[in-house]
């Protein structure tokens, strides 16, 4: 007799900047959720589906647990992370194999509490020098909670991906595919364009501001020619923020469109026109009314 087929929800859990979508990307093999080296990027909770022979695996890439959540947003991107894991079968506990903070303390703790079988996967192992130090990192680490597999990895370089899906599919409840073959996530294209221009902007500013933008798509009309066009708004919090995103006469704003259209050509296929307008919302991230009109309802 042939097995039963396996699928579930995985959450991918851990503090901030650990590398949690990039891996959610390096596993499904096309990026659905957007990166930068910026903590707390990833503000909602991404599903990326992974289909294998005989089993499915459906991730949920979660925003970073983090402590001292003193604003409405942050605290919404807590509630998204721990209702992911809540209604998950498998758990991933994403570690950086370079430091342990308190945050890597506080998702240890609430994946324990979560009672479900857990993978700790200690990534960013190619940036351990000297190698040696990993052995002993790999020992202490594991020696945390009962895990169902330790996994060392690089989700940058795809590297050691191959263990971490065997470990996750055997412990996957006995069940049919939950989503089609070909379908890689449930987000819409209209969010994930919000998500790209939020992503070029982020890298494009280096003060504390990103966690001040949210993007909101405006307008999204197909056009006679194949074309789409996109009005986009960048919601910020204070005045001095909207100059900043702006730039000096403009420049810095072109350049982020600029960006996110070229891949947003990509990503959708065929070619975007895109507008981008700064708005101010005074204190958005603290209001729960617009925190809900932008999409942050914890999940």
């Amino acid at each position: 007799m042939s097995e039963a087929h396996r699928a579930g929800f995985v959450a991918l859990v851990g503090r901030p900047n650990v590398g949690k979508s990039t891996l959610l990307n390096a596993l499904v093999g096309q990026k659905v959720s957007i990166v930068t080296p910026k903590p707390q990027t990833t503000r909602h909770r991404i599903l990326g589906v992974v289909t294998g022979e005989g089993w499915q695996a459906s991730f949920l890439d979660t925003p970073g647990l983090h402590g001292n959540a003193r604003r409405q947003l942050n605290r919404a991107m807590n509630r998204a992370a721990l209702g992911s894991l809540a209604e998950a079968h498998v758990a991933v506990l994403v570690v950086d194999g370079d430091r342990w903070t308190d945050e890597d303390e506080t998702a240890l703790a609430r994946v324990k509490d979560s009672g479900i079988p857990a993978v700790l996967v200690i990534n960013k192992v190619d940036r351990v020098r000297p190698r040696e130090r990993l052995l002993p990192v790999i020992e202490r680490l594991s020696k945390l909670h009962d895990f169902i597999a330790v996994v060392p990895l690089s989700a940058r370089r795809e590297q050691n991906l191959a263990p971490l899906l065997a470990a996750i599919s055997a412990a996957l409840p006995e069940c049919e595919a939950i989503y089609p073959e070909d379908q890689v996530t449930d987000r819409s294209e209209r969010f994930l364009a919000a998500e790209v221009i939020r992503e070029k902007l982020t890298l494009a500013v280096h003060e504390e501001l990103p966690y001040g933008i949210s993007v909101e798509i405006e307008r999204w009309e197909e056009q006679e020619d194949g074309r789409l066009a996109l009005n986009a708004i960048i919601w910020v919090e204070r005045d001095g923020q909207k100059k900043i995103v702006i730039g000096e006469g403009g420049a810095r704003l072109k350049s982020v469109g600029r960006a996110a259209r070229l891949e947003l050509n990509e990503l959708l296929g065929r070619r975007v026109h895109l507008e981008l307008w700064v708005k101010v919302r005074e204190d958005w991230a603290d209001n729960e009314a617009a925190l809900r009109q932008f999409g942050y309802d914890g999940t």
